[in-house]
Protein backbone atom coordinates (compact mmCIF):
# COMPACT_ATOMS: atom_id res chain seq x y z
CA UNK A 1 0.00 0.00 0.00
CA UNK A 2 2.46 2.43 0.52
CA UNK A 3 4.60 2.33 -3.25
CA UNK A 4 1.35 3.18 -4.32
CA UNK A 5 0.59 5.94 -2.25
CA UNK A 6 4.22 7.14 -3.07
CA UNK A 7 3.34 6.38 -6.71
CA UNK A 8 0.02 8.00 -7.28
CA UNK A 9 1.37 11.54 -4.92
CA UNK A 10 4.73 11.04 -7.65
CA UNK A 11 1.99 10.89 -10.47
CA UNK A 12 0.55 13.90 -8.94
CA UNK A 13 3.30 16.12 -8.77
CA UNK A 14 3.66 15.38 -12.75
CA UNK A 15 0.64 16.35 -13.26
CA UNK A 16 1.00 19.58 -11.51
CA UNK A 17 4.21 20.56 -13.24
CA UNK A 18 2.61 19.79 -16.67
CA UNK A 19 -1.28 21.55 -15.90
CA UNK A 20 -2.10 24.23 -17.86
CA UNK A 21 -3.01 26.18 -13.95
CA UNK A 22 -1.47 29.54 -13.19
CA UNK A 23 1.15 29.47 -10.97
CA UNK A 24 1.28 31.52 -7.43
CA UNK A 25 3.76 33.85 -8.97
CA UNK A 26 1.63 33.96 -12.13
CA UNK A 27 -0.81 35.31 -9.80
CA UNK A 28 0.70 37.68 -8.21
CA UNK A 29 2.27 39.43 -11.25
CA UNK A 30 -1.58 39.23 -13.11
CA UNK A 31 -3.22 40.71 -10.02
CA UNK A 32 -0.35 43.58 -9.58
CA UNK A 33 0.00 44.28 -13.71
CA UNK A 34 -4.57 44.16 -14.12
CA UNK A 35 -4.02 46.98 -10.73
CA UNK A 36 -1.79 49.25 -12.56
CA UNK A 37 -3.75 49.00 -15.94
CA UNK A 38 -7.05 49.74 -14.07
CA UNK A 39 -5.89 52.77 -12.23
CA UNK A 40 -4.51 54.27 -15.81
CA UNK A 41 -8.16 55.75 -16.74
CA UNK A 42 -8.59 57.63 -13.38
CA UNK A 43 -5.41 59.39 -14.35
CA UNK A 44 -6.95 60.05 -17.76
CA UNK A 45 -10.52 61.03 -16.70
CA UNK A 46 -8.41 63.36 -13.73
CA UNK A 47 -6.95 64.97 -15.91
CA UNK A 48 -8.11 65.43 -19.67
CA UNK A 49 -11.73 64.81 -18.83
CA UNK A 50 -11.77 66.96 -15.52
CA UNK A 51 -13.35 64.14 -13.15
CA UNK A 52 -11.89 65.71 -10.00
CA UNK A 53 -10.72 62.29 -7.59
CA UNK A 54 -12.38 63.45 -4.43
CA UNK A 55 -16.00 64.08 -5.96
CA UNK A 56 -15.69 60.86 -8.17
CA UNK A 57 -13.67 58.59 -5.30
CA UNK A 58 -16.06 56.09 -5.04
CA UNK A 59 -16.64 55.43 -8.54
CA UNK A 60 -13.28 55.58 -9.36
CA UNK A 61 -12.65 52.47 -6.65
CA UNK A 62 -15.18 50.79 -7.65
CA UNK A 63 -14.89 50.75 -11.41
CA UNK A 64 -10.94 50.21 -10.23
CA UNK A 65 -11.90 47.11 -8.47
CA UNK A 66 -14.05 45.75 -10.88
CA UNK A 67 -11.52 46.34 -13.77
CA UNK A 68 -8.53 44.69 -11.64
CA UNK A 69 -10.90 41.95 -11.13
CA UNK A 70 -11.91 41.41 -14.38
CA UNK A 71 -8.43 42.00 -16.34
CA UNK A 72 -7.11 39.09 -13.93
CA UNK A 73 -9.51 36.51 -15.28
CA UNK A 74 -8.76 37.76 -18.79
CA UNK A 75 -5.11 37.54 -17.90
CA UNK A 76 -5.81 33.55 -16.71
CA UNK A 77 -7.84 32.72 -20.07
CA UNK A 78 -5.48 34.24 -22.51
CA UNK A 79 -2.60 32.27 -20.45
CA UNK A 80 -4.23 29.04 -20.87
CA UNK A 81 -5.75 29.33 -24.18
CA UNK A 82 -2.07 30.63 -25.32
CA UNK A 83 -0.40 27.50 -23.50
CA UNK A 84 -2.36 25.22 -25.03
CA UNK A 85 -1.67 27.03 -28.21
CA UNK A 86 1.83 26.13 -27.79
CA UNK A 87 1.16 22.79 -27.06
CA UNK A 88 -0.14 22.39 -30.74
CA UNK A 89 1.38 24.03 -33.79
CA UNK A 90 3.17 27.14 -32.70
CA UNK A 91 4.81 25.32 -30.09
CA UNK A 92 6.17 23.01 -32.52
CA UNK A 93 7.67 25.65 -34.64
CA UNK A 94 10.07 27.63 -32.16
CA UNK A 95 10.22 24.30 -29.72
CA UNK A 96 13.62 23.47 -31.56
CA UNK A 97 15.42 26.90 -31.16
CA UNK A 98 14.36 26.54 -27.53
CA UNK A 99 15.08 22.83 -27.14
CA UNK A 100 19.05 23.26 -27.67
CA UNK A 101 19.29 26.62 -25.65
CA UNK A 102 17.19 24.94 -22.70
CA UNK A 103 19.27 21.78 -22.86
CA UNK A 104 22.50 23.88 -22.72
CA UNK A 105 21.41 25.53 -20.02
CA UNK A 106 20.38 22.44 -17.88
CA UNK A 107 23.51 20.49 -18.88
CA UNK A 108 25.67 23.43 -17.83
CA UNK A 109 23.80 23.88 -14.65
CA UNK A 110 23.80 20.05 -13.80
CA UNK A 111 27.66 19.65 -14.57
CA UNK A 112 28.41 22.36 -12.27
CA UNK A 113 26.38 21.36 -9.42
CA UNK A 114 26.88 17.60 -9.88
CA UNK A 115 28.85 17.17 -6.80
CA UNK A 116 30.60 14.03 -8.30
CA UNK A 117 26.73 12.45 -8.68
CA UNK A 118 25.77 10.63 -11.95
CA UNK A 119 22.23 11.74 -12.80
CA UNK A 120 20.91 9.68 -15.84
CA UNK A 121 19.72 10.45 -19.22
CA UNK A 122 15.85 10.14 -17.90
CA UNK A 123 16.35 12.17 -15.13
CA UNK A 124 18.28 15.19 -17.31
CA UNK A 125 15.31 14.78 -20.12
CA UNK A 126 13.15 15.26 -17.14
CA UNK A 127 14.75 18.56 -15.75
CA UNK A 128 14.67 20.15 -19.77
CA UNK A 129 11.37 19.32 -20.12
CA UNK A 130 10.48 20.78 -16.80
CA UNK A 131 12.82 23.86 -17.54
CA UNK A 132 11.18 24.34 -20.88
CA UNK A 133 7.90 24.52 -19.66
CA UNK A 134 9.08 27.23 -17.06
CA UNK A 135 9.93 28.82 -20.27
CA UNK A 136 6.71 28.24 -22.08
CA UNK A 137 4.68 29.61 -18.90
CA UNK A 138 6.90 32.53 -18.97
CA UNK A 139 6.24 33.57 -22.52
CA UNK A 140 2.54 32.93 -22.01
CA UNK A 141 2.39 35.09 -18.87
CA UNK A 142 4.43 38.03 -20.94
CA UNK A 143 2.30 37.41 -24.05
CA UNK A 144 -1.09 37.32 -22.05
CA UNK A 145 -0.63 40.91 -19.66
CA UNK A 146 0.65 42.45 -23.10
CA UNK A 147 -2.31 41.50 -25.28
CA UNK A 148 -4.71 42.44 -22.59
CA UNK A 149 -3.42 45.49 -21.46
CA UNK A 150 -3.04 47.09 -25.24
CA UNK A 151 -6.35 45.82 -25.99
CA UNK A 152 -7.67 47.43 -23.35
CA UNK A 153 -6.05 50.74 -23.14
CA UNK A 154 -7.27 51.31 -26.58
CA UNK A 155 -11.00 50.39 -26.30
CA UNK A 156 -11.06 52.17 -23.16
CA UNK A 157 -9.63 55.31 -24.72
CA UNK A 158 -11.60 54.95 -28.01
CA UNK A 159 -14.57 54.44 -26.26
CA UNK A 160 -14.07 57.26 -23.78
CA UNK A 161 -12.78 59.95 -26.42
CA UNK A 162 -15.08 58.68 -29.63
CA UNK A 163 -18.18 56.37 -28.84
CA UNK A 164 -19.35 58.39 -25.96
CA UNK A 165 -17.16 62.05 -25.76
CA UNK A 166 -21.08 63.24 -25.41
CA UNK A 167 -21.67 61.82 -22.01
CA UNK A 168 -20.83 63.17 -18.91
CA UNK A 169 -17.05 62.26 -17.60
CA UNK A 170 -18.92 60.47 -14.30
CA UNK A 171 -21.28 58.22 -17.13
CA UNK A 172 -18.02 58.50 -19.34
CA UNK A 173 -15.97 57.05 -16.98
CA UNK A 174 -18.09 54.19 -16.28
CA UNK A 175 -18.78 52.89 -19.34
CA UNK A 176 -16.24 53.35 -21.33
CA UNK A 177 -14.27 51.16 -18.40
CA UNK A 178 -16.95 48.55 -18.53
CA UNK A 179 -16.99 48.37 -21.84
CA UNK A 180 -13.64 48.20 -22.68
CA UNK A 181 -13.13 45.25 -19.72
CA UNK A 182 -16.07 43.16 -21.19
CA UNK A 183 -14.87 43.29 -24.24
CA UNK A 184 -11.19 42.27 -23.28
CA UNK A 185 -12.92 39.59 -21.65
CA UNK A 186 -14.62 38.57 -24.77
CA UNK A 187 -11.78 38.84 -26.88
CA UNK A 188 -9.80 36.91 -24.69
CA UNK A 189 -12.51 33.62 -24.35
CA UNK A 190 -12.84 33.71 -27.60
CA UNK A 191 -11.62 31.03 -29.55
Amino acid sequence: MPATKSRKSEDDLLLQDFSRNVTTASSVIFYINALLVSVVPIWVFWRIQQLDPRSAAIIYVLGAAASTYMMFVEYVECVQQFTVAKLNAYFHKIAVSRDEGVSREVNNELSNSSNGKKINKKERDERVLWKKNQVADYEATAFSIFYNNVLYILILLGASFYLLRNFSPRSNYVLSTGIAAGLVALFSTGS
